[in-house]
C-alpha cells in the first residue's frame, strides 16, 4: 500500500507519553510524525487535547496536528485520505512516517483499510438521526445486545452510526468490524503502557488547569460535534456556566480520562499485535528507543 520506508505506529492510552516517545524516535531514525488522534487534529484546543508543545514540535516535523477548524468534522474515511497523503509525501523524502496517537479506529482504518459496508437508506438514517441518545442506545441494545459494549455508549454519533450498521447489515456490529481488508505487512508498531498511568493522568489534568484550559475552552465557544467530544470540553463548559465546582470538574475529567485510557488499551491489545514497552519513571529515553527498535526488528524494510 505504501511503497517507501515502512511506516511505524506508536500507540497506547492517553497520558502514556506517546508524543515525546515519537519525537525521540523520529530524531533517531530520521522520521516525521503523522498525528493519529481524533481531537489533536483540531486547532484551538492545544491544552485540552494535549497537543505536542513547541519543544516537541521543534524536534521533528509534525503532520495532522491542529489542522481542522473547531466546526469541522472528521471521520475515519477523511482521516485515511489525509494520513495516506502525508505518509506518501514523507516516504518521497526518504524519511520514515511515524503515526502517533491513540484513536484506534483511525489506526485500524489506515492499517487494514475501511470495512466495506452497504449504503444506509436515507429514510433509515433520517429516522436514526432524530433519536436522542437514550432511545438510540436502547434500540441498538435491542438489535444487538453486545454492541453498546464495543463503542463509546456516551457518544451519540457513535451510537447512531453503530445502529445504522446493525440495521443496514442485519448482522451484529462485531461481524461488520471483522470485515476489514487485509493489512499486508506495511506497518511496524509499538504499544506503550505504563505502571504509573493513573497517577500520570491526574497530574496531566492538574497541569491543564494550571496552563489555562478554562480560558481555552471559553474562547472555543460552541465547537462542532467533533471537537466538542474531547474529554473535558463539556465539563469545563459546565464549570464556566456555574453548573459544577472546580473540584467536581477536575475529578470528572480525571475519571473520564482514566476510563478512556482503559478502553484504548483494550482496543490496542485486541486489534494489533505490536510489541509492548512498559517503561518506568526511571527508564532513560535512549534505553526506551533502543528497546523499541530492537522489538520492531530494527529499521529495515
Amino acid at each position: 500500500m505504501f511503497p517507501g520506508p515502512r511506516p511505524i505506529i506508536v500507540t497506547g492510552p492517553t497520558g502514556v507519553g506517546k508524543s515525546a516517545f515519537a519525537v525521540a524516535l523520529a530524531e533517531k531514525i530520521q522520521g516525521e510524525i503523522v498525528g493519529a488522534d481524533a481531537f489533536q487534529i483540531y486547532v484551538g484546543l492545544p491544552i485540552l487535547t494535549a497537543q505536542p508543545g513547541p519543544d516537541l514540535l521543534a524536534g521533528a516535523p509534525h503532520h495532522l496536528i491542529g489542522i481542522l477548524g473547531l466546526g469541522e468534522s472528521c471521520d475515519a474515511g477523511r482521516y485515511v485520505r489525509m494520513a495516506s497523503q502525508a505518509i506518501r509525501e514523507i516516504q518521497a523524502r526518504d524519511r520514515i512516517p511515524i503515526l502517533t496517537g491513540g484513536t484506534g479506529l483511525y489506526l485500524k482504518a489506515i492499517t487494514h483499510g475501511l470495512a466495506e459496508l452497504p449504503p444506509v437508506e436515507p429514510s433509515l438514517r433520517k429516522r436514526i438521526s432524530e433519536m436522542d441518545l437514550p432511545e438510540a442506545l436502547a434500540r441498538l441494545r435491542e438489535a444487538d445486545v453486545g454492541a453498546p459494549d464495543q463503542i463509546d455508549a456516551q457518544n451519540p454519533a457513535r451510537v447512531r452510526r453503530a445502529l445504522e450498521i446493525v440495521l443496514s447489515t442485519g448482522q451484529p456490529l462485531a461481524a461488520a468490524r471483522t470485515n476489514w481488508k487485509s493489512a499486508g505487512n506495511d506497518f511496524k508498531g509499538i504499544l506503550l503502557e505504563r505502571p504509573d498511568l493513573r497517577m500520570r493522568i491526574a497530574t496531566h489534568v492538574d497541569a491543564m488547569f494550571d496552563e489555562g484550559v478554562i480560558e481555552e475552552v471559553r474562547r472555543a465557544g460552541n465547537a462542532g460535534p467533533g471537537a466538542s467530544r474531547a474529554i473535558g470540553f463539556r465539563e469545563i463548559q459546565d464549570l464556566i456556566a456555574g453548573r459544577m465546582t472546580h473540584h467536581e470538574c477536575r475529578d470528572r475529567i480525571v475519571t473520564a480520562t482514566r476510563r478512556y485510557a482503559k478502553r484504548q488499551l483494550t482496543w490496542c491489545r485486541h486489534q494489533f499485535t505490536f510489541p509492548t514497552i512498559n517503561p518506568t519513571p526511571t527508564t532513560s529515553p535512549d534505553d526506551l528507543i533502543e528497546s523499541a527498535l530492537r522489538l520492531m526488528g530494527g529499521m529495515g524494510a
